[in-house]
């Protein structure tokens, strides 16, 4: 019967890299790899002849369904598998997976390695609830914008980056995130495996001060329950206290001009009595239509 694994292959260290995902690749009659290559080099050293097939970002649509469609044919067991850590998080292979779904094939995960995790165990940080984003908008203003979202919803963020523009993200972050604390890990499970904690102006000063920062892929762990959020924004709606006073006002002969100018002086929200001005307008031009 047709079956896929989906594979976690080491991020660094071979010694992570499980028997059981080792026996699994040797087993399978084909291994879906986003890069033949690599995966060639982990399966050289482990002495796994399977054939393989690319399998990446940007044909897995396409290769996903062609795939899925030859292993329900021939019955195959494929083992899917990323250059470094858990395919589909952060990394390609949920094409192939859904489309095996789709067709009634089993999926069967063969657990280990994951940069995400691996940072956010050593952070220090309380991580029983966090959220995931991967890797974030390149241009500022997306950045920014995803910042600040990021900023109201989560507690603890996961955050993939590349070494050539994690200064600029950490810069941005201490803009944007102020109180934020921050443990930023590189080269997890490596001979230079590094992690750096702080407030962001602290890892940023340790970021410039390393003449090998740009070298190895980054995961930030952020900590946002001391960061200082902004206030939600007010939305311009009225509530029935400035509609009834409005109401009133303009009912005791005054204009719908002199009623907003009255209640604002008296201390009322300005969207909030313009809004009530509004409607109360609108319901008078429906009225007189309608008569």
């Amino acid at each position: 019967m047709a079956k896929l694994y989906v594979v976690a292959t080491p991020i660094g260290n071979l010694g992570d890299w499980s028997p059981r995902a080792a026996d699994t690749l040797r087993e399978a009659n084909l291994i879906a790899a986003e890069d033949t290559r690599v995966t060639g080099k982990l399966c050289q050293v482990f002495g796994i002849r399977t054939p393989m097939i690319s399998c990446h970002r940007h044909n897995e649509d396409s290769r996903g369904e062609q795939l899925a469609e030859r292993m329900a044919a021939e019955d195959l067991t494929v083992a899917l598998t990323t250059d470094a850590g858990t395919p589909c998080v952060s990394d390609p292979g949920d094409g192939l997976v859904r489309a095996c779904l789709d067709r009634g094939i089993p999926v069967e995960p063969v657990p280990g390695c994951c940069a995400a995790v691996a940072a956010l165990s050593i952070s220090g940080f309380d991580t029983r609830e966090f959220t995931f984003y991967g890797f974030l908008p390149r241009e500022k203003k997306d950045l920014r914008e995803k910042l600040r979202e990021i900023l109201l919803q989560s507690r603890v963020a996961v955050i993939h980056e590349s070494p050539f523009r994690v200064k600029d993200l950490v810069s941005v972050i201490g803009e944007e995130m102020p109180g934020a604390r921050l443990s930023l890990s590189c080269d997890l499970t490596k001979m230079h495996e590094l992690t750096l904690r702080g407030r962001p102006e602290q890892v940023l000063d340790a970021l410039e001060a390393n003449p090998k920062a740009e070298k190895g892929e980054y995961c930030l762990v952020l900590d946002l329950t001391e960061a200082e959020r902004p206030e939600p924004e007010e939305k311009a709606s009225a509530g029935p206290l400035e509609a009834r006073l409005v109401a009133e006002m303009v009912e005791n002969g005054l204009s719908l001009r002199d009623a907003q100018n009255e209640l604002v002086l008296s201390g009322e929200k300005k969207n909030a009595v313009k809004q009530a001005a509004l409607a109360l307008k609108k319901l008078f031009a429906e009225g007189e239509g309608a008569g």
